[in-house]
């Protein structure tokens, strides 16, 4: 037999023994014990040896090359399931299932061993995950950090209609992507007080007496499609710096022993903490911070190395805040460059602000992060004085751009004057940056004109717009097979890494063979998904009816309420007799609410109630089914989204900064119903307005009813609305539990219906009644328009975003890394003359 490369060949038969191997050595495992669990850890450490291969030689042509690298700070990153991803990447998905076939396994079913990785709630999360595989693949350095939560976000249970959470204890079977760098541990500290001194004609500032938890680097792997750069991603664990007090224990105080350990490990213990309370508004902060400091102190370690001035710094990193939640980089920087390199204030602030790039994800003014100065004074002493420097330093600028135009200073101002006064980091993250990105067109131009007008106006050279984008290697050459080798078969498999070459496959809509084939896959789709809700939930579903699909974070701007009350509209028609003609739909819907959300869990139960009364309605004859899916997550989506007809995107105009889930559906061939919304806009663009159903009134439409705007205007004017609110508030879909839906009847009529649901339902209505038309009576022109969203969508890959972020923010080039097949590397990197010498570590 040839010699194998048992750990990192790619060949099915290297395979077959590393996975051997592992079941016995690794795992302690023979013929008569092996478990599914335990044949599942073989394959994922199999894997993860050739990951692990290539990505220590990837860190050291980083290091030796002495490249820029960008570090993406989120405080989620959703990545699910990790095993099909690697391996359609490495790639060595058809090698490993001949391996696993040659020992009479098959991969799929060791693959659904897996849990998804609970790091994330949405599309913030999601976009990282995407994000991450971008830069992989095209060879950017980078690493990703962020939150090692030992829960994540929460399991959600749906019980008699309610959301439910329960802890999502996704680590409960160990992780076997990971590695524990126990060498890298980094001191957080939190409280205290400030000591001013003078030192050699300077003053300087010592923050002292505070409270110190560790935080502990958990890395995983992140490889590039074609396996050659494969980046880190790295998440902290928080830690006692004394994790048990034996002195306490002696004494029979056995509590007071481990306090202090459990108090620290609660800030990763759970993914958004609910902030209703003040303990959990203050723990959401104390994290942010947390995996902040670590980082920022991680960065700081791989910088001193190269030995070059701090001037250089921002030539050999770039910062990128996902959002808000990062913001207190900003100071950290701050503190670290004035009171630790005892760099002086103006040299530090032009690093700073070459350095750090800002991302906004939100045009909801309540959802722009603020933290209390109480809060941050008793956590943060040093940031909050370092905070109102910069406030200080900016708004003696800011006045000479606005003379005696004290309204747009007070707005501008990093500091709300509230009580008690507030720190407002979207301000924070502008003012101390050299980027701030929308994430759509029109995203970004409401930023600008609605949020910030007068920091764009004072910064127009900083506001930018870097329209979001999905992984089409994730969401359709993984989560779709079928059609992506449809795709390839068409137009070759250059798509997979230049999303711009999908556009090949425009001709091919009016190919009558080749809708035909693309019909059958999408059935095929729909089966899968049938058997995984039948599998999973018990319900049956019609796979000749039209899957109409709302999944994405339950919130009223996402209006999952006007799709319920349109649903109740239609139920009412085939009651009058109309389900003889109607098109079957099957509505599924799919989201969390967080847990101090009480109208969004409402919205659950609503939906809950009236897939209650339809689903057993006989006289309607099956032509209507409602579905809410528990626990929608990655591994769901990744079932639903393939198999969708409708793709329902339709937030108020004006409150979806993008999305990434229309992006998803239309790669695979879902036509999208929704408003001229975030991402919606560009959809339009690039699909022709004649491939979609657009509905709704504008941005500026919705702006313009503000004054004139009364509900029950519309309630009255339309007699399908008037008797489906009426069935709504007589209780027939709660008749066993009266008036647990007045608050919706608040919201939507006392309290003015701010997301103007009802103005927007009949041409909602209108638009659905199209779709479900053309379905029913031109289902060849219906797969026409799907090819062509297909091939409308290379504007949406994430390898377009981040080519963009790359070039136009970071400043950033790839480092192209040849697939590394030396053996004897394992033998020279252990030998002891060698240990240490290396200078690039982690």
């Amino acid at each position: 037999m040839e010699k194998l490369n048992i750990r990192f060949g790619r060949d099915s038969e290297s395979i077959k023994w590393d996975f051997a191997e592992h079941l016995k050595y690794t795992l302690s495992c023979d013929r008569y014990s092996t478990t599914e669990k335990d044949r599942f850890m073989a394959l994922a450490y199999s894997i993860r040896d050739r990951l692990i291969h290539q990505w220590i030689h990837t860190q050291q042509q980083h290091h030796d090359l002495r490249v820029k690298r960008v570090y993406y700070l989120s405080l989620e990153f959703l990545m699910g399931r990790a095993m099909g991803n690697n391996a359609v990447n490495l790639p060595l998905e058809d090698t490993a299932k001949q391996a696993l076939m040659d020992l009479g396994y098959g991969f799929e079913e060791i693959a659904e061993q897996e849990v998804d990785a609970g790091l994330g709630n949405g599309g913030l999360g999601r976009l990282a995950a995407c994000f991450l595989d971008s830069m992989a693949t095209m060879e950017l350095p980078a690493f990703g950090y962020g939150i090692r939560y030992n829960y994540g976000i929460f399991r959600q249970q749906i019980i008699n209609g309610y959301q439910k959470e329960e802890p999502d204890d996704w680590l409960r079977f160990g992780n076997p992507w990971e590695v524990e760098r126990r060498d890298i541990v980094v001191p957080v500290s939190f409280g205290g007080k400030v000591e001013s001194m003078v030192r050699r004609g300077r003053r300087v500032c010592s923050w002292v007496d505070t409270q110190q938890i560790n935080g502990l680097a958990y890395d995983t792997p992140i490889v590039g499609h074609g396996g050659k750069t494969v980046n880190t991603l790295r998440l902290w664990s928080s830690r006692a710096s004394e994790g048990f007090n034996f002195q306490d224990f002696s004494e029979g105080d056995y509590v007071e022993a481990v306090k202090a350990k459990v108090m620290a490990e609660n800030l990763s213990q759970v993914l958004y903490p609910n902030d209703n309370l003040y303990l959990g508004k203050e723990l959401r902060l104390k994290q942010q911070y947390f995996f902040v400091a670590c980082s920022l102190a991680d960065i700081f370690r791989r910088f001193k190395k190269y030995a070059v001035s701090w001037e250089e710094f921002p030539n050999y990193v770039a910062i990128q805040l996902n959002d808000t939640h990062p913001s207190l980089a900003i100071p950290e920087l701050m503190r670290l460059l004035i009171d630790e390199e005892e760099l002086d204030w103006d040299t530090a602030w032009d690093i700073l602000q070459k350095t750090m790039g800002y991302t906004n994800h939100t045009l909801m003014p309540e959802a722009l992060e603020k933290w209390p100065v109480p809060m941050l004074e008793a956590n943060l002493p040093r940031h909050l004085q370092i905070i109102y420097e910069i406030n200080h330093r900016f708004l003696k600028r800011a006045i000479t751009f606005f003379p005696g135009e004290m309204q747009k200073i007070s707005r501008m101002s990093i500091i709300e004057e509230s009580a008690p006064k507030q720190v407002r980091m979207a301000n924070l993250s502008i003012v101390g940056s050299h980027s701030t990105n929308g994430v759509a067109a029109l995203h970004t131009e409401l930023l600008k004109s609605r949020m910030f007008p007068e920091l764009s106006a004072m910064f127009p050279e900083r506001f930018n717009n870097k329209t979001n984008g999905i992984s089409q290697r994730r969401w359709l050459l993984n989560a779709n097979p079928p059609l992506a080798q449809l795709i390839t078969d068409a137009i070759g498999e250059r798509w997979i890494t230049d999303f711009r070459k999908i556009e090949d496959l425009r001709p091919f809509a009016d190919d009558s063979s080749f809708r035909e084939a693309f019909s059958k896959v999408k059935k095929t789709a729909k089966e899968q998904a049938a058997q995984y809700i039948y599998r999973d939930f018990g319900w049956k579903v019609d796979v000749d009816s039209i899957f109409d699909t709302q999944v994405k974070r339950i919130h009223e701007y996402k209006r999952q309420l006007l799709n319920a009350i349109h649903i109740i509209m239609l139920y009412n028609r085939m009651r009058d007799g109309d389900a003889k003609d109607f098109p079957a739909v099957t509505f599924l819907f799919g989201g969390k609410a967080a847990p101090g959300y009480v109208l969004a869990k409402l919205i659950i139960k609503f939906i809950c109630s009236i897939a209650d009364v339809i689903n057993r309605d006989a006289s309607i004859h099956g032509k209507l089914k409602v579905h809410f899916l528990p626990n929608y997550r990655v591994t769901m989506a990744e079932r639903i989204i393939p198999a969708t007809n409708i793709s329902e995107q339709i937030s108020t105009a004006g409150t979806e900064a993008s999305g990434t889930g229309n992006m998803k559906f239309m790669c695979n061939g879902a036509l999208t119903l929704g408003t001229l919304d975030g991402a919606n806009i560009e959809i339009v663009e690039q699909a022709g307005k004649e491939n979609v159903f657009i509905f709704g009134h504008t941005a500026e439409e919705i702006d313009s009813l503000k004054d004139s705007y009364d509900p029950y205007d519309y309630c009255t004017a339309n007699d399908e609305i008037r008797r489906a609110m009426d069935l709504i508030l007589t209780g027939y879909f709660n008749f066993s539990e009266p008036g647990i839906f007045e608050p919706l009847r608040r919201s939507l009529f006392d309290e003015g219906d701010r997301y103007r649901h009802f103005a927007d339902l009949t041409s909602y209505s209108t638009a659905h009644s199209k779709a479900r038309n053309l379905y029913r009576d031109s289902f060849d022109e219906w797969n026409r328009r799907a090819v062509i969203n297909i091939a409308a969508s290379s504007k949406f890959s994430s390898d377009r975003t981040i080519a963009q972020y790359a070039k136009e923010i970071w400043n950033v080039e790839s480092c192209p890394t040849k697939v590394f097949d030396s053996a004897e590397a394992a033998l020279e990197d252990a030998k002891a003359e060698n240990n240490g010498n290396y200078l690039g570590g982690h």
